[in-house]
């Protein structure tokens, strides 16, 4: 006789937990046709990005930075987890990247909050500071600023940059197409000339903090 647990019976559970294990290995499989994130060479924040958050900056670049920024914004990007979740799976793109580049973007909504979600003097949108400016990619803006929406189109933007990096340096590796197509999202394929100065375009001269987020992943329901 199966043991009822609440309103599924034993064998109903076994079920449930080999679905959902299974569900996490094709999603891990998704996510990893891009590149592993952990294994993405990564530079610490430069002096431009460590006087936005008033950090003290002693050298060139600091690793230890970007794990305060992302700490900082830590709190916003949970609430955003569900919709952060969702876009993931549908673009292939990790949580802890798409979480990543909102947190770079507008510390997770909380330099735009009071501008409808502008920012770069009314040229880019939303947490993820899509380019709606005319003379830029003119994109016309999807959902509100704080949308899934909004986050579906600019999760898309970048897995498209990702694409044209791999189409542009086949030779690289995964993960140095990853931080390349990372870095376009910011600067643009164009600017991309070798992987040596690939962060030479980009804001600040630095761009990603997607390991901390990947690290200390409470925030993510499938925990990638």
């Amino acid at each position: 006789m199966a043991l009822n647990v609440g309103s599924l019976t034993q064998s109903d559970t076994d079920i449930a937990i080999c679905k959902a294990d299974l569900s996490e290995k094709i999603t891990k499989l998704i996510y990893a046709s891009f590149g592993d994130i952990m294994k993405v060479e990564t530079i610490g924040a430069s002096l431009q990005t460590a006087q936005q958050d008033n950090l003290e900056f002693s050298g060139k670049f600091l690793s230890g930075h970007h794990t305060i920024m992302a700490q900082t914004d830590a709190g916003r990007i949970k609430r955003l987890r569900f919709a952060i979740n969702r876009v993931a799976v549908q673009h292939g793109i990790s949580p802890a990247l798409i979480a990543a580049i909102i947190s770079r973007e507008s510390h997770a909504g909380n330099t735009i909050r009071n501008t409808k979600g502008r920012g770069d003097n009314d040229r880019t949108f939303g947490l993820v500071q899509v380019d709606v400016n005319p003379k830029g990619d003119g994109q016309t803006a999807q959902g509100t600023w704080d949308s899934e929406e909004h986050l579906s189109q600019a999760t898309g933007n970048l897995a498209s940059f990702i694409g044209r990096i791999r189409l542009k340096f086949p030779h690289w590796s995964k993960e140095q197409q990853l931080k390349g197509g990372i870095t376009a999202y910011n600067a643009g394929d164009g600017n991309i000339h070798s992987y040596e100065n690939v962060d030479a375009h980009t804001t600040g001269g630095d761009y990603s903090r997607a390991q901390w987020y990947k690290s200390n992943c409470s925030f993510c329901i499938l925990g990638f």
